[in-house]
């Protein structure tokens, strides 16, 4: 089974070492421009912070990912995080930690330590959930084949993205990956269909 894990909903956490004050957001996203939107948008709303420190993991293999330090000493901030990420297994997920120097140094440990804690705190907060990889499907068929395109359409691991009924039909059509190769010598096998 091909199956990944992320958060359900949004959660944020506060964590304060030293007079420092750490606000941690655990976000999911879809996409890695998804996760650039969040991460300028938190950089936007919080841009009195001294530090906006945050990594990301996309896509169900968990290929794309990316961490900054945000101005802190190299890898005190952004590495902890996505380290994280990597601990609870997530992907499609964004972290930023925001943070308020509280006018003591909290040295490279310190830093590492409250970024991770921060990020756990955050994921913690939240939901996580199993979801499994899915594979779209695009169709065009004969208006004959209408029946028979619409009883697989509604098997129960299959979701519709989009459809047009024409003289030639199409329908854009979504399933689990383990579902796909069932899926579509389903389809191969109704009068008249092509699948993209």
């Amino acid at each position: 089974m091909d199956v990944f894990y992320t958060l359900s909903a949004p959660s944020k956490a506060i964590f304060k070492e030293k007079m420092s004050k750490f606000i941690a957001f655990a976000i999911p996203v879809a996409s890695v421009s998804e996760a650039k939107e969040q991460i300028a948008a938190k950089q936007n709303e919080y841009h009195d912070a001294r530090h906006v420190c945050w990594a990301y993991m996309v896509g169900p293999r968990r290929l794309d990912f990316l961490s900054s330090d945000n101005g802190e000493p190299s890898g005190t901030a952004g590495k902890p995080i996505l380290g994280q990420i990597n601990s609870f297994n997530l992907t499609d997920v964004v972290i930023v930690v925001v943070r308020y120097f509280g006018g003591i140094k909290l040295g490279t440990s310190g830093l590492i330590s409250a970024y991770r804690e921060a990020a756990r705190m955050a994921i913690e907060a939240g939901e996580v959930v199993e979801c499994r990889e899915k594979k779209r499907i695009e169709i065009t068929f004969p208006y004959l084949a209408m029946n028979d395109v619409m009883h697989i359409a509604k098997m129960p691991c299959v979701k519709v993205l989009s459809q047009e009924f024409d003289n030639t039909c199409r329908l854009v059509i979504e399933t689990n990956l383990d579902d796909a190769p069932m899926i579509e010598g389903l389809l191969s096998s109704a009068s008249g269909v092509s699948i993209f």
